[in-house]
């Protein structure tokens, strides 16, 4: 189930950073979109908030990276709970 999950959420995260790169760069003759990096915005909950208060710089790069934070975390909890689960 563990594995399922984090690789669905990878799937999910790859998905919308492809989206951002297209919508971003108007790439494959698409119009450039400055909401391409929607579907970012709930895979990265609650640390894309959190990160509201930095300068302005440094917003983009926060978006795009909040879920990998939680990925990260799901690997986490996945490892923890199988190395109970073993002992």
């Amino acid at each position: 189930m563990c594995r399922f999950l984090i690789w669905g959420f990878a799937l999910a995260y790859a998905g919308a950073l492809i989206l951002l790169g297209i919508g971003t760069f108007g790439l494959f003759g698409q119009e450039r979109d400055p909401l391409s990096g929607v579907f970012l915005v709930p895979l990265g909950l609650p640390w894309n908030l959190l990160g509201g208060g930095l300068p302005a710089p440094w917003l983009p790069l926060v978006g795009i990276l909040a879920p990998a934070v939680n990925l990260a975390i799901l690997v986490a909890l996945c490892r923890a709970f199988r190395a109970s689960a073993a002992s």
